[in-house]
């Protein structure tokens, strides 16, 4: 598999300049072969209340403080489940989910701590490759999303 469509869509159609790394099916292994800081990767957790989805996105070398989201919010907000990312994510393999929560027609977050990445990468879709695209691009993705501050620090 290569980087879903709706990723490849929503990086044409923002006329967004990326390069894709090959990697590791393994996160650690795909960190050391490309030699990515993990706060400048972009990790995506679904989350679901009664109103519905949202896509949470963080840095991977924090961790989602749900309590502090979920009172920014003023929502219940708990993990979603694997039918759920499946149905969400369509063109995706399992467990590469791509932060483009906007492209997905998902209601998106992102932690504010990634505003101060110059260079962000991301799972596309798939086990075997990211996508890496500077700070300013990435936000162009994002387009919609809200900025809070939602992760704890170093995990």
């Amino acid at each position: 598999m290569s980087i879903a469509s709706t990723v490849r869509s929503a990086l044409s159609e923002e006329k967004v300049e990326y390069k894709v790394l090959s990697h590791a099916a393994n996160g650690t292994q795909q960190r050391r072969r490309a030699r990515i800081a993990r706060e400048k990767l972009a990790q995506a957790v679904l989350l679901k209340d009664s109103s519905g989805f949202l896509l949470a996105v963080l840095p991977a070398s924090h961790s989602l403080d749900m309590d502090a989201l979920s009172q920014q919010l003023h929502r219940r907000l708990r993990p979603a489940s694997d039918e759920d990312l499946d149905r969400n994510f369509f063109d995706c393999e399992v467990g590469a989910v791509p932060p483009l929560g906007p492209w997905y027609r998902l209601p998106t977050v992102v932690d504010e701590s990634l505003r101060s990445q110059p260079d962000i990468f991301f799972v596309g879709g798939d086990s075997t490759e990211l996508v890496h695209v500077e700070e300013t691009s990435f936000e162009r993705l994002m387009d919609g999303a809200e900025y809070l501050r939602f992760a704890k620090g170093e995990s």
